[in-house]
């Protein structure tokens, strides 16, 4: 099994999916999922009460995971922990096996949330990366974490110092994440500053994009996930096609093509709109899987 740090820090493009996770989740739906994602991608991505909908615990669908031959790549955050909470974990992890994953400080329980919750945040996304770099002196080296974190496509000013990376990569960072992102335009803008900056020599770089089965969603995704960039002619797209279903995965297909060209880009991630077998439809359209 060719793991996810392996496949990222190779030079064939690195494809990644996302896990449907529930409250009513099974360990038996999560081994379905995965048995339809697991030759199309190099990892699978488990997310951690995302926007704080209440799912399965990341852990456990790790644990699931891994005992179903596949290679996870968890995301933990601080919003839900204080820093006990989070150290366990990331002994839990190690553990188990966990080679990989993404640390971020996450996103605030929105006011009027259908579970009231309080926000934890105990620790700051980089000294979340340093703790879990600080494992690599425990024990042997080669139980440390590969660490990934998040990152936010803008158009940076002339000049950009990205002082914020460099500092998660000061900490131990070694790959990140962007939000979800259909904006090719800014795109192109920030993976260029990226590599003005060098960064691309400190960081693998996997942009997220999604299957969108309807222009209904993809409206839902651009008012409630804030930092998501879904530009108006791809929900128009969207909203004029005689099947929309498969229209999404025409346009994300296309985008996949277009992005594995720009300079600095190491991979995609596909994010879940809650129907996994659109993923490898995508990924099937876009020709990258006989690349990859």
């Amino acid at each position: 099994m060719r793991t996810f740090r392996e496949a990222v820090q190779g030079e064939k493009f690195t494809l990644t999916a996302e896990l449907t996770l529930t409250r009513s989740s099974t360990a038996d739906e999560v081994r379905r999922q995965a048995d339809v994602l697991a030759r199309y991608v190099d990892a699978i991505q488990v997310t951690d009460n995302p926007y704080a909908w209440v799912q399965m615990s990341a852990v456990s669908a790790v644990a699931i995971l891994l005992g179903h031959g596949i290679d996870p790549l968890p995301i933990l955050t601080c919003r839900d922990r204080n820093r006990i909470a989070i150290e366990s974990d990331l002994l839990g992890l190690r553990a188990l096996g966990v080679g990989s994953l993404i640390l971020t400080r996450g996103h605030k329980v929105p006011k009027k949330h259908a579970v009231q919750a309080a926000n934890v945040f105990d620790m700051s996304g980089r000294d979340l990366i340093a703790l879990a770099a600080s494992f690599d002196d425990e024990d042997s080296p080669a139980r440390g974490f590969f660490i990934g974190t998040g990152a936010r496509v803008f158009r940076p000013n002339p000049g950009w110092k990205a002082d914020s990376l460099s500092a998660r990569a000061a900490a131990g960072a070694r790959f990140l994440q962007t939000q979800l992102c259909f904006n090719l335009d800014i795109l192109r803008q920030y993976m260029a500053a990226m590599v003005e900056a060098k960064l691309t020599w400190r960081y693998s770089v996997i942009v997220s994009l999604a299957v969108l089965p309807s222009a209904v969603t993809a409206q839902w995704v651009k008012k409630n996930m804030s930092d998501s960039r879904i530009p108006k002619p791809i929900i128009q797209r969207l909203q004029q096609a005689t099947d929309p279903e498969q229209e999404g995965v025409r346009i994300c297909a296309e985008l996949m093509q277009e992005i594995s060209e720009i300079p600095g880009v190491s991979g995609i991630n596909l994010m879940t709109t809650g129907d996994a077998a659109a993923i490898p439809a995508a990924i099937e359209a876009s020709g990258l899987r006989s690349r990859s």
